[in-house]
């Protein structure tokens, strides 16, 4: 079962996101709060962990579209290949904010992702998920909890998210009251920006 514990977004406690790290580093699955949806996440590096969130999401996990969640923008060149300058000033403009950027991928993705010639960047304006990021030292895989009630899409309340999800992941962040909009995906590798998603950020940033 997993563990369930409290962390404040205004002042993460540092125990507490070791903690949090402690079980990504270990190959475990976290489901933590963002800007926008709760977010289930594990540490990009670690194949087995991968593996597991594509099972839970019912799909082949080189064909998912996960987005790789980073602490800032000094990530980037990891996994994304050159941009030109105007990309990067979008992109410093946006981000932290709830926005997910689809950028060419390099050479440099996991063995899981060699296939895929894009990649989705998110830098969430969130304390929470930036720190736990920065203190594990990569990004995180991330993708979206979604609700089986059409009504709700996304769940919000994190004691009704861990009774659900209690089960299947290692440990459920309670930062609070998540969103119910996701974030805005505009897709960047092509000639000219184009809204894929419209969500909570405004999609007329450019």
């Amino acid at each position: 079962m997993a563990e369930f514990i409290k962390i404040y977004e205004d002042k993460p406690s540092e125990a507490a996101i070791k903690k949090v790290v402690e079980v990504l580093r270990n190959g475990g699955l976290v489901i933590y709060p963002t800007d926008t949806v709760y977010g289930l996440g594990c540490d990009i590096t670690n194949s087995r962990a991968l593996e597991r969130i594509a099972k839970i999401k019912g799909i082949k996990l080189e064909k998912a579209n996960f987005s790789f969640v980073c602490h800032d923008l000094s990530n980037l060149s990891d996994y994304v290949r050159q941009i030109d300058t105007s990309t990067f000033k979008l992109l410093k403009r946006a981000l932290p904010g709830p926005y997910t950027f689809i950028l060419p991928g390099n050479n440099n993705l996991p063995k899981e992702f060699k296939k895929k010639s894009t990649v989705g960047i998110r830098v969430p304006d969130n304390n929470i998920a930036r720190e736990m990021v920065r203190v594990l030292g990569n990004p995180i895989v991330s993708t979206s909890i979604h609700d089986e009630d059409e009504v709700l899409e996304y769940s919000t309340d994190p004691e009704l998210i861990f009774e659900k999800w209690q089960n299947l992941v290692d440990l459920v962040i309670d930062g609070g009251y998540g969103d119910n909009i996701g974030s805005t995906i505009i897709d960047l590798s092509g000639y000219e920006p184009v809204v894929v998603r419209e969500g909570k950020g405004d999609a007329d940033i450019f």
